[in-house]
């Protein structure tokens, strides 16, 4: 590893105690010390760096790029911080600036496990599969024991649809470290695979383990759940122990996260509140007119990846991921969404081009379109549409309860906070409604619905619906979506590479006695499906 300056080294004992406080995650009591320290030395990178660490821990991101970047000011050698800069860029979606500090720190420190770990998984998150997939052959025929890097090469294998080979490094995985539970929740999150009486009961012994941690408890819960859920054919009354483990697993998971309701109930609000006619007609003409993009959203697990799928084996369209400017632009702003009210026209337009411009690393083909498939950009249609006033918009909805208890049932490996709980679920869902409700009726004609039973029942004629609300003209290859090969990043990965099926729109029907606080938070939404209730 390079060296840094002796002028900046410390060896304060201050230092060793706050590292061993981190170490036990006790950041109460290195915060103090670390305060201290460099109020006595503001030139010691290495308590720079233990602090950026923290604040990283914490989610103070951009706390801990500044104070990386200071340490590598004062110490251009420091390695081990321009590291931690890349897990920070990597972490707040700036691929491409992590991949350039990962250039260096790989050059400098090239035999490091955990920063070539990083620089493949950053190739992944910007479709460069093949350079992705050789750094984990190069890190695992170094070092074959790593459970953990079987299980993120395990994660791209499937991405590119090497199916066998992903399940077989899991399985590699597993070997090693039995009771890694999010192993064997990636085994199950295929959805395709069927656990053996061998694989239960290992789930069920790294469950007993007194010591096992709590994310691989809710990760074996999750697992164990859809084990069951799996037999309920041959035996209806495995879906209560199927819902009692999803239920164990979704408490367990919640405690962990700080989501409130009444916050995205106050978003739907404040945007419903911006979003009136008179502002889009004041806005007439402004935003970036590129027609580029596709955005397909909704709510998680309601079919948007099979949308996506379909869209991607047209010949004009190219699939990407599911990408995350959006909402880091809208919340770019001082205050949104009001600052809406009276942005100027020509923000507007740069906001549309910063778009085009943070996306253009996902595109990889000459493609004039493509689609991102963000399910959670539902909260931004408004300022979609205003920065991008030509792009398309398609909203995938599936029957709610069909849709919500699939996502109960899901672990994310980020983000949506709300599923973790069947109320929440509902609330989520009926915000989600009340917003695109909102939307249909100041903009009449500006989005266009898929529902999810419609595709499965009639999908050439919703599919032509589909290309024509993209102004697309038809090709036969969207029917026979499945065949398309490409990558797919979500949990839909191996069910969009078949063909459609039914038993999709009634997995939910062996839990219905156990929805009731479901049904209660979706209220009247629940009735009106597929539309929304009168009035609203």
């Amino acid at each position: 590893m390079a060296s840094q300056p002796n002028s900046v080294v410390s060896y304060d004992p201050r230092l060793v105690r706050a590292a061993m406080a981190m170490n036990a995650n006790v950041l109460h009591e290195a915060e103090p010390l670390l305060r201290a320290l460099l109020k006595d030395n503001p030139f010691d990178v290495r308590a720079i760096r233990l602090f950026a660490e923290l604040a990283g821990r914490i989610g103070r991101y951009q706390d801990a790029e500044n104070l990386l970047r200071r340490a590598i000011e004062l110490a251009p050698d420091f390695t081990p911080a321009r590291a931690n800069l890349a897990l920070v860029l990597y972490r707040t979606e700036r691929v491409t600036e992590a991949l350039e500090e990962l250039a260096q720190v790989t050059t400098e420190d090239p035999d490091n496990l955990s920063n070539a770990n990083l620089q493949a998984a950053a190739y992944g998150r910007i479709g460069e599969f093949d350079e992705a997939l050789a750094l984990y052959a190069r890190v695992l025929k170094d070092v074959p024991n790593q459970p953990k890097v079987w299980m993120s090469y395990g994660h791209l294998l499937k991405t590119v649809g090497r199916l066998e080979e992903g399940i077989a490094a899991y399985r590699r995985a597993l070997a090693i470290q039995p009771g890694l539970g999010e192993v064997w929740w990636s085994l199950a999150n295929l959805k395709t695979v069927r656990f053996s009486d061998e694989d239960m009961a290992a789930m069920r012994a790294a469950l007993a383990d007194g010591n096992v941690a709590d994310e691989n408890r809710w990760h074996l819960d999750f697992a164990l759940g859809k084990a069951h859920e799996d037999r309920i054919k041959g035996n209806p009354g495995e879906a209560e122990t199927a819902f009692a483990h999803y239920a164990a697993g979704n408490a367990l998971r919640k405690k962990r996260l700080a989501y409130k309701a009444a916050d995205t109930t106050a978003a739907v609000d404040a945007a419903i509140a911006v979003a009136a006619p008179e502002l889009f007609a004041r806005q007439a003409g402004a935003g970036c007119p590129a027609p580029d993009p596709i955005f397909v959203l909704g709510m998680p697990r309601a079919g948007s990846t099979l949308v996506e799928q379909i869209l991607s084996s047209h010949s004009q369209v190219e699939g990407t991921s599911e990408l995350p400017d959006i909402g880091i632009l809208a919340r770019s702003l001082e205050s949104y969404p009001q600052d809406l009210a009276s942005i100027d026209p020509a923000k507007l337009r740069d906001l549309g081009e910063q778009y085009l411009e943070r996306t253009r690393v996902q595109r990889h083909t000459a493609r004039p379109l493509f689609i991102d498939k963000l399910p959670n950009n539902w909260l931004y249609v408004p300022f979609i549409r205003l920065i991008l006033p030509n792009a398309k918009i398609i909203d995938a909805r599936r029957h709610p309860l069909s849709c919500c208890f699939s996502n109960f049932k899901q672990h994310f490996a980020r983000g949506q906070g709300f599923s973790y709980s069947l109320e929440d679920m509902g609330a989520y869902y009926r915000d989600y409604v009340r917003l695109m409700a909102h939307v249909d009726r100041v903009m009449p004609g500006k989005v266009h619905r898929v529902i999810y039973e419609r595709m499965v029942d009639d999908t050439e004629t919703e599919v032509r619906a589909l290309l024509s609300a993209c102004g697309l003209p038809f090709e036969p290859a969207c029917l026979s979506f499945y065949e398309t090969e490409r990558a797919v990043r979500t949990p839909s990965s191996e069910q969009v590479r078949r063909p459609i099926f039914r038993e999709g729109t009634e997995a939910w029907k062996p839990f219905e006695p156990f929805l009731d606080p479901l049904k209660s938070a979706l209220g009247e939404v629940l009735t009106a499906y597929p539309a929304a209730p009168q009035g609203w």
